[in-house]
């Protein structure tokens, strides 16, 4: 529940999220350099990080706006929240994660 967290705790609620994030990225990793021992390990490594870093990037961005939006008034946090539960199921799964199709 990333953004339900993220929306209902504030930056407690993101915190919480980063740190799941980082230990799903370091799972990742352990799983990568044990499962493929045929590509370097260096190789893997300098991917994850990107990815961990275009991440960053993102979610970066993400808070900004929704914050922006939030302190404009567009935006209602309940009301939003309840569209990120909607969208999350959309894909047929509430696990907070979307696969489905970006635009409506």
């Amino acid at each position: 529940m990333g953004w339900g967290r993220m929306f209902l705790l504030g930056d407690w609620g993101q915190q919480m999220d980063i740190q799941e994030q980082r230990r799903e990225i370091e799972s990742l990793r352990h799983e990568m350099r044990h499962r493929r021992p045929d590509r370097g390990e260096g190789d893997l490594s300098v991917r994850v990080d990107r990815l961990e870093r275009e991440n960053d990037e993102l979610r970066l961005y993400l808070a900004s706006l929704v914050r922006y939006l939030g302190n404009k008034g567009l935006l209602q946090r309940e009301e939003f929240a309840s569209l990120i539960d909607a969208v999350d199921a959309e894909d047929g799964a509430s696990d907070g994660r979307f696969r489905g199709e970006i635009g409506a």
